[in-house]
């Protein structure tokens, strides 16, 4: 049995594992998927024509590949290193698609270059402290860049910082604790006024049988 993670990384080191014996495919990247069911919901287009883009949180990098193989400069940061390095391994033949093993706000101190837009698919914008991460992102978004983000739709009175379970935080070996910002339309939109954003837009993309669906964000930079 595999041990309990002690660290935040060590947990996304540890999703979607690769099974079998047969090496892992790439995944096909063929659509641009906010909300975790293809076909489901805008792709791209509502990320406009940008030249270079930053992806917080790609896991597999399917999003990324796809916007850099339309032709757009992709940084895509992730601080799990299995994650970041599978993600090397499926794309290593796209010359504009970099993958960065860092943790976001780190990556949003050290890193100076700006983007036209920033983006995270159920990604680390949901892991990470908006108030923390928001500001950071408004300082790396050229003048009128966009920012877009999606994640589960939360259930009702579940909002802000909640604990996430899961089976790699089982047993009484590992104390670590996962948290995930989640919010209302209405909450981010105010979040994000507060952090200087304009032309908000949030809505939660129904999902066809009826279960939780995928709460979308996007917004600009002043």
């Amino acid at each position: 049995m595999s041990s309990a993670p002690t660290t935040t990384a060590e947990y996304w080191d540890k999703y979607r594992p690769h099974r079998g014996d047969d090496p892992q495919q790439r995944p096909a990247a063929e659509h641009f998927d906010w909300t975790g069911l293809p076909g489901s919901g805008p792709g791209a287009e509502i990320l406009g024509t940008p030249k270079t883009a930053l992806d917080l949180g790609p896991a597999e990098g399917e999003n990324a590949a796809f916007l850099a193989r339309t032709g757009v400069e992709v940084t895509a940061v992730d601080f799990s290193p299995v994650q970041t390095e599978r993600a090397c391994g499926f794309w290593s033949d796209l010359p504009n698609l970099e993958f960065v093993c860092a943790d976001a706000l780190d990556f949003l101190d050290q890193d100076v270059r700006l983007w036209d837009v920033i983006y995270s698919t159920w990604g680390a914008v949901w892991f990470t402290d908006p108030d923390e991460l928001f500001p950071r992102i408004a300082r790396r978004l050229t003048p009128g860049g966009i920012f877009a983000f999606s994640h589960r739709e939360p259930l009702v009175g579940q909002y802000g910082a909640q604990e996430m379970g899961g089976k790699w935080l089982e047993g009484r070996e590992s104390e670590l604790t996962v948290l995930r910002w989640q919010h209302t339309p209405e909450q981010w939109t105010d979040l994000l006024k507060r952090h200087g954003f304009t032309d908000i837009q949030a809505e939660v993309i129904p999902t066809p049988d009826g279960t939780l669906g995928t709460l979308l964000v996007t917004a600009k930079a002043a």
